[in-house]
């Protein structure tokens, strides 16, 4: 079940502004929708689909939102959605048409779906025809008019650019460099080609299933190949399997997590040889590792710093809902290399100069925006 949890607990000073979970009896959905802030804007995050959801991480998740909106100022505010059960169910239609019928009072005026974890193109499509409304949903497939992000691999792209500024920021050219990926879904993989495009050697990747390890550097594109055909397995496909985790340990200048939350912990942190870490993935680092990290001098680049690049793409897709005229891709990746590569040195060099972790040099740039906009807000409302 989606697990309870004390929604009073989760509230502070930024939000969240609406927590709605929902259920159906027929077709057994439940799930949540966490309105994080909208002091910028519409509440805008991703949608997802896990068997081992709880309120309490999708509640972290449209926080993450809030914060990354605001670092690249752009004018969305954060929300996140989740539906417990298993995406690969045979009623996963049924699922998700009950799920937006139950929403259809926040959708698309203070929520709009979104893809995330479990869910794809033909997924969106679901929510935009449950509702009649095109504007239900992004990351349409293309003969919707969508801008499928996953498929053009725009939020890896994203990492690896982020990752290029930062390594320049702290001094380590990217050229030659060794990178380590935790996570191969469709960031993993948009990353990995990135980085062998930029120069950098991936010498380790893993899935669910096990990782691969070479320190003369893997064949992305055979992995890539094999991704498509195998997933998680490809791992198994390529040969010399070693356990999930080794990635983690691999010897690396630069270490990308890019999959589930909390998988680097003080242990983890404690024995990495990386430089470098950068959140592809939404809070893959705990605070307690992040801590060792800084210690130790090991930069982290923040999640809602490296991995913006789905949301610059979402806020073209969000702009487009009811035009008919389609995302130019081009424009997307251009505006993606500018923001991830800005924002990313910027908030190095902060932490660099002021000797704050990055994450609060970061953190200090979306608090500051969003406190803003929550007191012209007030203003507006004739608060005082």
């Amino acid at each position: 079940m989606v697990q309870a949890v004390d929604t009073l607990s989760l509230m502070d000073e930024w939000g969240p502004e609406k927590v709605v979970c929902v259920s159906d009896r027929r077709t057994g959905m439940r799930g949540v929708l966490v309105i994080d802030n909208t002091a910028r804007g519409t509440g805008k995050g991703g949608t997802r689909m896990s068997p081992d959801l709880s309120v309490l991480e999708v509640a972290r998740l449209a926080r993450t939102m809030t914060w990354k909106w605001a670092a690249t100022d752009l004018f969305h505010g954060g929300a996140k959605a989740g539906i417990l059960g298993d995406p690969t169910r045979a009623d996963k239609e049924e699922v998700l048409r009950a799920f937006a019928r139950a929403l259809a009072n926040e959708v698309p005026h203070e929520y709009v779906f979104g893809l995330d974890m479990g869910l794809g193109e033909q997924d969106a499509a679901i929510f935009v025809d449950e509702l009649r409304d095109r504007g239900a949903a992004v990351g349409l497939p293309r003969a919707l008019g969508g801008l499928p992000y996953d498929e053009l691999g725009i939020t890896g792209f994203g990492v690896a650019e982020a990752t290029d500024a930062a390594a320049a920021a702290i001094g380590l050219p990217l050229q030659g460099a060794r990178v380590a990926l935790q996570g191969f879904g469709a960031v993993g993989q948009a990353a990995a080609v990135r980085y062998v495009e930029l120069g950098a050697v991936v010498v380790a990747v893993s899935t669910a299933v096990g990782a691969v390890v070479d320190r003369d550097g893997l064949d992305v594109k055979r992995l890539v190949a094999l991704g498509g055909e195998f997933g998680d397995a490809c791992i198994c496909e390529y040969g010399q399997v070693l356990p999930a985790d080794a990635a983690l340990s691999a010897d690396a200048d630069i270490l990308v997590p890019a999959a589930r939350e909390d998988l680097i912990d003080e242990q983890v942190a404690s024995a990495t040889t990386a430089r470098l870490v950068v959140e592809g993935a939404n809070l893959p680092t705990t605070a307690q590792a992040r801590q060792v990290l800084f210690e130790r001098g090991v930069v982290v680049v923040p999640d809602f710093i490296a991995n913006a690049g789905g949301i610059v793409a979402a806020a073209h897709s969000m702009d487009a809902r009811y035009s008919p005229f389609v995302v130019e891709p081009a424009a997307v990746f251009s505006m993606v290399s500018t923001k991830m590569r800005t924002n990313a040195a910027f908030v190095v060099t902060q932490s660099l100069e002021r000797g704050i972790p990055a994450h609060t040099a970061a953190r200090l740039i979306g608090e500051g925006r969003v406190r803003e906009a929550m007191r012209l807000r007030g203003q507006l409302r004739g608060d005082r």
